[in-house]
Protein backbone atom coordinates (compact mmCIF):
# COMPACT_ATOMS: atom_id res chain seq x y z
CA UNK A 1 0.00 0.00 0.00
CA UNK A 2 2.84 2.05 0.66
CA UNK A 3 4.10 1.51 -2.75
CA UNK A 4 0.31 2.99 -4.01
CA UNK A 5 0.86 6.14 -1.93
CA UNK A 6 3.97 7.01 -3.15
CA UNK A 7 2.84 6.79 -7.03
CA UNK A 8 -0.68 8.91 -6.35
CA UNK A 9 1.42 11.73 -4.24
CA UNK A 10 3.80 11.31 -7.58
CA UNK A 11 1.39 11.17 -10.05
CA UNK A 12 -0.75 14.07 -8.55
CA UNK A 13 2.93 16.55 -8.28
CA UNK A 14 3.05 15.41 -12.12
CA UNK A 15 -0.21 16.40 -12.93
CA UNK A 16 0.14 19.92 -11.49
CA UNK A 17 2.85 20.72 -14.46
CA UNK A 18 1.41 22.93 -17.19
CA UNK A 19 2.57 23.04 -21.04
CA UNK A 20 5.20 25.19 -20.92
CA UNK A 21 6.98 24.60 -17.80
CA UNK A 22 10.51 24.10 -17.00
CA UNK A 23 10.56 21.50 -14.50
CA UNK A 24 12.50 20.03 -11.64
CA UNK A 25 13.27 16.49 -11.38
CA UNK A 26 13.59 14.93 -8.22
CA UNK A 27 15.71 12.04 -7.10
CA UNK A 28 14.25 8.73 -5.70
CA UNK A 29 11.99 5.79 -6.03
CA UNK A 30 9.41 8.34 -5.34
CA UNK A 31 10.22 10.49 -7.66
CA UNK A 32 10.56 7.84 -10.97
CA UNK A 33 6.85 7.66 -10.32
CA UNK A 34 6.30 11.23 -11.21
CA UNK A 35 8.51 11.05 -14.29
CA UNK A 36 7.04 8.44 -15.55
CA UNK A 37 4.09 9.96 -15.29
CA UNK A 38 5.66 13.46 -17.05
CA UNK A 39 6.96 10.80 -19.73
CA UNK A 40 2.93 9.36 -19.99
CA UNK A 41 1.41 13.27 -20.69
CA UNK A 42 4.48 14.18 -22.95
CA UNK A 43 2.59 10.89 -25.00
CA UNK A 44 -0.10 13.00 -25.10
CA UNK A 45 1.34 16.54 -25.70
CA UNK A 46 2.15 18.10 -23.00
CA UNK A 47 5.39 20.26 -23.91
CA UNK A 48 7.90 20.88 -21.31
CA UNK A 49 11.29 20.53 -20.48
CA UNK A 50 13.14 19.08 -17.49
CA UNK A 51 16.09 19.67 -15.40
CA UNK A 52 17.35 16.48 -13.49
CA UNK A 53 18.34 16.58 -9.65
CA UNK A 54 20.87 13.16 -10.21
CA UNK A 55 22.38 11.26 -12.96
CA UNK A 56 19.92 8.18 -12.79
CA UNK A 57 16.63 11.07 -12.92
CA UNK A 58 18.27 12.24 -16.21
CA UNK A 59 18.44 8.92 -17.07
CA UNK A 60 15.05 7.82 -16.50
CA UNK A 61 14.17 11.31 -17.90
CA UNK A 62 15.48 10.74 -21.20
CA UNK A 63 13.66 7.19 -21.48
CA UNK A 64 10.91 8.52 -21.26
CA UNK A 65 11.10 11.34 -23.57
CA UNK A 66 11.41 14.42 -21.15
CA UNK A 67 13.62 16.65 -22.89
CA UNK A 68 16.62 17.60 -20.99
CA UNK A 69 17.84 21.71 -20.04
CA UNK A 70 20.77 22.50 -17.35
CA UNK A 71 21.92 25.47 -15.81
CA UNK A 72 23.64 26.46 -19.16
CA UNK A 73 20.22 26.95 -20.53
CA UNK A 74 18.32 28.27 -18.12
CA UNK A 75 18.84 29.55 -14.01
CA UNK A 76 14.89 29.78 -13.17
CA UNK A 77 12.34 27.09 -12.88
CA UNK A 78 8.85 27.18 -13.18
CA UNK A 79 8.39 23.98 -10.55
CA UNK A 80 10.54 21.23 -8.68
CA UNK A 81 8.57 18.38 -7.68
CA UNK A 82 10.68 16.12 -6.08
CA UNK A 83 10.50 13.65 -2.53
CA UNK A 84 11.26 13.60 1.20
CA UNK A 85 12.72 11.53 3.89
CA UNK A 86 11.04 13.53 6.65
CA UNK A 87 8.77 16.77 7.01
CA UNK A 88 7.01 18.59 9.90
CA UNK A 89 4.41 20.79 10.26
CA UNK A 90 6.55 23.75 8.49
CA UNK A 91 7.37 22.09 5.59
CA UNK A 92 10.78 21.65 7.10
CA UNK A 93 12.12 18.90 5.25
CA UNK A 94 15.04 16.48 5.50
CA UNK A 95 16.02 15.15 2.25
CA UNK A 96 19.47 13.60 1.05
CA UNK A 97 18.24 9.41 1.40
CA UNK A 98 19.56 9.11 -2.31
CA UNK A 99 22.51 11.20 -1.74
CA UNK A 100 21.51 13.65 -4.55
CA UNK A 101 21.01 16.71 -1.64
CA UNK A 102 23.42 18.72 -3.03
CA UNK A 103 21.91 18.93 -6.39
CA UNK A 104 18.57 18.74 -5.34
CA UNK A 105 18.71 22.35 -2.86
CA UNK A 106 20.51 24.18 -5.53
CA UNK A 107 17.51 23.27 -8.37
CA UNK A 108 15.11 23.77 -5.62
CA UNK A 109 16.39 27.58 -5.01
CA UNK A 110 15.91 28.37 -8.31
CA UNK A 111 12.54 27.36 -8.75
CA UNK A 112 9.46 29.32 -8.06
CA UNK A 113 7.56 26.41 -6.39
CA UNK A 114 8.88 23.45 -4.72
CA UNK A 115 6.13 20.45 -4.62
CA UNK A 116 7.09 17.55 -2.19
CA UNK A 117 5.51 14.33 -2.52
CA UNK A 118 5.40 11.30 -0.04
CA UNK A 119 3.38 8.51 1.77
CA UNK A 120 2.16 9.70 5.22
CA UNK A 121 5.25 8.12 6.82
CA UNK A 122 7.23 10.72 6.45
CA UNK A 123 4.93 13.38 7.99
CA UNK A 124 6.76 13.57 11.82
CA UNK A 125 6.11 16.06 14.44
CA UNK A 126 9.70 16.73 14.84
CA UNK A 127 12.67 15.93 12.29
CA UNK A 128 15.65 13.62 13.24
CA UNK A 129 14.38 10.62 13.21
CA UNK A 130 15.72 10.11 9.69
CA UNK A 131 19.59 10.09 10.22
CA UNK A 132 20.41 13.72 8.45
CA UNK A 133 22.39 13.28 5.41
CA UNK A 134 25.08 16.13 5.01
CA UNK A 135 27.60 15.84 2.33
CA UNK A 136 31.24 16.75 2.52
CA UNK A 137 34.38 16.98 0.76
CA UNK A 138 36.11 13.75 0.88
CA UNK A 139 39.27 15.83 1.89
CA UNK A 140 39.13 16.29 5.55
CA UNK A 141 35.63 14.72 6.11
CA UNK A 142 36.95 12.98 9.56
CA UNK A 143 37.25 17.11 10.85
CA UNK A 144 33.63 17.54 9.86
CA UNK A 145 32.90 14.00 11.43
CA UNK A 146 34.28 15.41 14.64
CA UNK A 147 32.39 19.07 14.37
CA UNK A 148 28.97 17.66 13.66
CA UNK A 149 29.59 15.08 16.53
CA UNK A 150 30.22 17.68 18.65
CA UNK A 151 26.47 18.60 18.34
CA UNK A 152 25.18 16.00 19.51
CA UNK A 153 25.04 13.51 16.11
CA UNK A 154 25.68 9.99 16.12
CA UNK A 155 27.80 10.61 12.42
CA UNK A 156 28.33 7.45 9.98
CA UNK A 157 30.15 7.38 6.68
CA UNK A 158 27.68 6.16 4.23
CA UNK A 159 29.24 3.33 3.01
CA UNK A 160 32.06 3.19 5.16
CA UNK A 161 35.89 4.13 5.22
CA UNK A 162 36.59 1.51 2.14
CA UNK A 163 34.16 1.88 0.27
CA UNK A 164 32.54 5.33 0.64
CA UNK A 165 29.20 6.08 -1.45
CA UNK A 166 30.43 9.10 -3.42
CA UNK A 167 27.55 11.97 -4.87
CA UNK A 168 27.31 12.79 -8.50
CA UNK A 169 29.51 15.80 -7.46
CA UNK A 170 32.21 13.23 -5.68
CA UNK A 171 31.49 13.96 -2.39
CA UNK A 172 30.53 11.55 0.94
CA UNK A 173 27.58 11.73 2.31
CA UNK A 174 27.47 11.80 6.19
CA UNK A 175 24.39 10.50 7.62
CA UNK A 176 23.73 12.23 11.10
CA UNK A 177 21.45 10.80 13.66
CA UNK A 178 20.12 13.35 15.75
CA UNK A 179 17.44 11.68 17.30
CA UNK A 180 15.93 14.84 17.57
CA UNK A 181 16.00 18.36 15.66
CA UNK A 182 14.05 20.84 17.45
CA UNK A 183 15.46 23.62 15.63
CA UNK A 184 16.03 22.79 12.24
CA UNK A 185 16.70 26.57 11.26
CA UNK A 186 19.43 27.04 13.66
CA UNK A 187 20.87 23.36 12.77
CA UNK A 188 20.90 23.80 9.10
CA UNK A 189 23.06 27.34 9.97
CA UNK A 190 25.50 25.43 12.10
CA UNK A 191 26.22 22.34 10.09
CA UNK A 192 26.28 24.99 6.85
CA UNK A 193 29.01 27.34 8.59
CA UNK A 194 31.30 24.22 9.15
CA UNK A 195 34.64 24.10 6.52
CA UNK A 196 34.37 21.37 4.37
CA UNK A 197 30.33 20.67 4.26
CA UNK A 198 29.50 21.09 0.98
CA UNK A 199 25.06 20.90 1.88
CA UNK A 200 23.06 19.51 4.75
CA UNK A 201 20.10 17.47 3.95
CA UNK A 202 18.20 19.96 6.18
CA UNK A 203 15.58 22.12 3.32
CA UNK A 204 14.44 25.29 5.03
CA UNK A 205 11.51 27.69 4.18
CA UNK A 206 11.75 26.15 0.41
CA UNK A 207 8.84 23.83 0.16
CA UNK A 208 5.10 25.35 -1.34
CA UNK A 209 3.41 23.13 -0.90
CA UNK A 210 3.12 18.60 0.00
CA UNK A 211 1.19 16.12 -1.52
CA UNK A 212 1.04 13.17 1.30
CA UNK A 213 -1.02 10.07 1.03
CA UNK A 214 -2.09 7.91 2.79
CA UNK A 215 -4.29 4.32 2.51
CA UNK A 216 -5.15 5.70 -0.72
CA UNK A 217 -6.27 9.62 0.31
CA UNK A 218 -4.67 12.33 -0.93
CA UNK A 219 -3.85 15.28 1.41
CA UNK A 220 -2.51 18.74 -0.14
CA UNK A 221 -0.28 20.15 2.94
CA UNK A 222 0.84 24.05 3.13
CA UNK A 223 3.20 24.68 5.55
CA UNK A 224 2.44 25.87 9.11
CA UNK A 225 4.03 28.60 10.50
Amino acid sequence: MQDEDKRLAAEAAADMVQDGMTVGLGTGSTANFAIKKLGQRIKEGLTIRGLPTSKASETLAREVGIPIVNFADVTRLDLTMDGADEMDAALNLVKGGGGALFREKIVAAASDMLVIFADGSKQVDTLGAFPLPVEVNPFGWQVVVEKITALGAKVALRGGPSSPFISDNHGYILDCAFGTIPDPPDLEKEISSIVGVMETGLFIGLADIALVASNGHLERVKPQS
